[in-house]
């Protein structure tokens, strides 16, 4: 469905205006969708994680760019505030997006941010984005589904929130991906082992997905066991029989080495 003259309401006073939460993809620019693409050069204002490429943000032909990025381990924007500064530019602006890395409904706090501005009675619209771990899927040509070997997908991660175990329980699906999974995949590795995975179970982690610098390493699960080292971007850890290499298939190269 195309974007119409009505999707952006005209204001006046303390009338609200529309908010997007718009998919930027998992980090090529050309990656994020036309309908995203769009309203980054219709917007008057973009509220940018901390994963949205420069090149991304030269398709925001006007807007007022507002950095609130949050990364694990690293000094973050509270979600808290980053609710509240929504609010506040949707009363400012006629039009708001709220650029997201990968797709906002997937691990992307979209929940958060949509009840913040429903509260308040401002307009929301989601637009999808790519998830890394298709466009991972994609890099390394390793389908997440096989027929006659995989036929279910889990899509999970090991952050937590206040309220949540520290460890929760791991889906029992064919293929595993972990997102976030830098820190935590040598644990998630120990526990797939002792619930029986079998220690040749094969592992593939990417590393920056879809940008200039990523990485694509092979292993297997028991190798995965000892951890991965130190990662300088965001890493995808994908594990499944489904991953096995098929009997031709080429092996990317692996580019850059990985420190620790």
């Amino acid at each position: 469905m195309a974007l119409l003259e009505d999707d952006f309401p005209a204001r006046s006073g303390r009338e609200a205006g529309k908010v997007w939460l718009v998919g930027a993809g998992p980090g090529a620019a050309d990656l994020i969708t036309l309908r995203g693409a769009r309203l980054l050069g219709l917007a008057d204002v973009v509220l940018y994680d901390a994963l949205v490429t420069a090149d991304m943000l030269e398709l925001c032909a006007r807007a007022e760019l507002i950095s609130v990025g949050k990364r694990s381990g690293q000094r973050s924007t509270a979600q808290d505030a980053i609710n509240a500064l929504l609010v506040e530019c949707a009363f400012k602006f006629r039009t708001v997006v709220r650029l997201k890395g990968g797709d906002p409904m997937l691990f992307g706090r979209a929940d958060e941010e949509l009840r913040a501005l429903e509260a308040q009675g401002i307009e929301v619209e989601v637009v999808p984005g790519i998830t890394t771990a298709v466009a991972a899927a994609a890099a390394t040509k390793q389908p997440l589904t096989k027929r006659g070997v995989a036929r279910s997908v889990a899509f999970f991660t090991s952050s937590t929130g206040p309220e949540q175990p520290e460890h929760p329980a791991l889906p029992h699906t064919d293929t595993l991906v972990q997102y976030m999974g830098g820190r935590e995949a040598a644990a998630t590795a120990e526990r797939l082992l002792t619930q029986g995975r079998p220690a040749d179970t094969p592992v593939v982690v990417v590393e920056n997905c879809s940008r200039p610098d990523e990485r694509i390493e092979r292993l297997v699960l028991s190798d995965l066991a000892h951890g991965l080292g130190a990662a300088h971007g965001p890493v995808l850890v994908m594990i499944g029989e489904a991953l096995r290499l098929r009997e031709h298939q080429a092996l990317l190269p692996v580019t850059g080495p990985r420190n620790g």
